[in-house]
């Protein structure tokens, strides 16, 4: 085989995959169709968990490098114009204040990292570049994939390069992170099902305006923040980008040109300013039947579209990105049972769905609002006021949903997964409240040690861990002798300390490489060898051989 695995696709999901499997020390090549990196407005926001996870991968500090200032604000304004006082005003704070806010809790409610905004044509350059630094991971832009075929022992794929020679890259597995139009979705006959095409006529235009974040007024207008919905009639939005001299609007309008008279319009203020990109884009909400189909994968945006209100679409397919990748791993590296790949799918379906319908929750509250708009919403008459007021009344309710995900973002725990030791029962799914929980398939909560050190970074990048927390005295010898029977690579830590012990609610935790917990209890288990057969991905079939 040329490689290990071959990635397609070379925007953010391709990219996490492609960094977390060369971290691991597998062979990946990722290609991507075009010769580089594009100037495009798209996503604006690593999520928490997101942040989360390139902690983790070592590159969390070299990401908040390259986005927005941490002491700028991310309030969400409601608005006539940015030369007007805000009809709503939602603060969120900026990422300053979101760590002094993490650093004063410890009740396990909070994530490890805030958020962080950071325009994508901002993050793929530099997710691109880490990439290239790994030395088992080969980046090759300006290559597309024609085709491929698949058997028991790999995949072969024909691909065309700039130049017009075609060529063949072997491999042992393929992910497909080739976007909506997923070329190996495609290919592979699996149809996304849902919602098409919502909104038709939707706009959005990229601007270059340098002056206009220090020229916009406070109590004149809503000051500095990160989102301005506009009450037009058009659905307008200005969303502020990293460098802060960059601005993305969107509006429901029928022809380009109409978007430069749609920015005057919006700002109000004068400023000089240029358009550089705009095009129109459909809001969908789709899932993807399958999510592999023999040795090949898909991620991200090639099985889950989602409507960017929520945030939640890059940043899931992230999640995807970073579930796979460890798993991947370990079949290679021949530890990992056949159930391993076969739970991709199984947990990260379930998350794509769950996404799907938070995105339709924060899209039809905001879509709720906007419907409140009345063209005399401007009038110094009482039926003027009595329009604002009730747009407010309904705004107040129906905007958060759309910026407030932080269950989505943090509480997602994979259901009856083949891997995790189900416990009958669990926490309830929300989208907006995060209630930290341990319960076998969920994300382990973040908690401060003792000594200021969070419990995520204690935690080994390979493998599993064993925690032992409380001061407990259990042997738990059994369970790790089985597990390393198997070959899977193993950390027992004594975690003493009373923080983690209240919060996580049991003395003894199992979990694996991407800090999900597979078992837990006050005990040993009754059959190790069963535990450490299920989380490896053996069958029972498998463990009779």
């Amino acid at each position: 085989m040329d490689t290990q695995v071959l990635v397609v696709g070379g925007g953010p999901i391709g990219l996490t995959l492609a960094i977390d499997l060369g971290i691991r020390g597998v062979r990946c090549t990722l290609i991507e169709q075009k010769e580089a990196p594009q100037f495009l407005p798209k996503m604006e926001r690593c999520n928490a968990r997101t942040m989360e996870i390139f902690r983790r991968i070592g590159i969390a500090d070299k990401v908040r490098a390259a986005g927005l200032r941490d002491d700028i604000p991310m309030d969400v304004f409601i608005v006539l114009s940015l030369a007007e006082p805000p009809l709503l005003h939602l603060p969120y704070p900026s990422v300053k204040s979101a760590r002094a806010e993490i650093r004063a809790c410890n009740d396990g409610s909070m994530p490890l990292e805030p958020y962080q905004l950071i325009s994508q044509y901002t993050l793929e350059p530099l997710l691109k570049s880490i990439a290239e630094g790994l030395p088992s991971v080969t980046v090759r832009y300006g290559c597309q994939l024609e085709s491929f075929t698949q058997d028991e022992s790999g995949v072969a794929a024909s691909v065309k390069h700039a130049n017009g020679m075609v060529g063949a890259i072997g491999a042992s597995y393929m992910v497909g992170c080739d976007g909506g139009g997923s070329t190996v979705r495609k290919q592979l006959g699996i149809k996304l099902r849902g919602e098409y095409n919502i909104l038709e006529l939707r706009q959005a235009a990229l601007y270059r305006c340098d002056e206009l974040f220090e020229r916009i007024p406070i109590g004149k207008g809503p000051g500095r923040g990160r989102h301005y919905h506009v009450v037009d009639g058009n659905s307008s939005f200005l969303i502020m980008q990293d460098s802060t001299k960059h601005f993305t609007l969107h509006a429901m309008v029928e022809k380009n040109d109409d978007m430069k008279a749609m920015f005057e319009r919006t700002v109000a203020i004068p400023v000089k300013y240029e358009m550089l990109t705009c095009a129109p884009w459909r809001q969908n909400l789709l899932l993807a039947d399958r999510y592999r189909d023999g040795r090949v994968f898909l991620a991200g945006d090639a099985v889950h579209l989602v409507i960017p209100t929520g945030g939640l679409g890059m940043n899931s397919g992230v999640g995807d990105a970073i579930d796979l990748s460890w798993k991947l791993a370990a079949t290679l590296q021949g530890w990992g049972g056949p159930a391993l790949l076969d739970s991709y799918e199984s947990e990260r379906r379930q998350v794509g769905e769950r996404n799907v319908g938070a995105s339709r929750y924060a899209s039809l509250g905001r879509r709720k609002w906007q419907a409140q708009y009345r063209r005399n919403i401007r009038e110094n008459t009482p039926e003027g006021a009595a329009a604002r007021e009730n747009l407010v009344r309904v705004a107040s309710v129906e905007q958060p949903k759309s910026n407030e995900m932080i269950g989505a973002e943090l509480g997602y725990r994979y259901v009856d997964s083949p891997i995790v030791c189900a416990v009958p029962g669990g926490p309830e799914h929300r989208f907006r409240v995060y209630e930290p929980s341990t319960w076998p398939g969920a994300r382990l909560p973040h908690v401060w040690l003792a000594d200021g050190t969070p419990m995520q970074d204690h935690i080994p990048y390979e493998g599993y861990t064993l925690l032992h927390l409380g001061g407990t005295n259990a042997d738990t010898s059994a369970l790790e002798k089985a597990l390393r029977a198997l070959g899977a690579p193993l950390a027992v830590l004594d975690m003493p300390d009373d923080a983690p012990r209240q919060v996580y609610g049991h003395d003894l935790l199992l979990l694996r490489p991407d800090l999900h917990v597979v078992w837990r209890g006050n005990r040993p288990p009754e059959d190790p060898g069963n535990v450490a057969a299920t989380v490896t991905g053996y069958r029972e079939s498998d463990r009779g051989a």
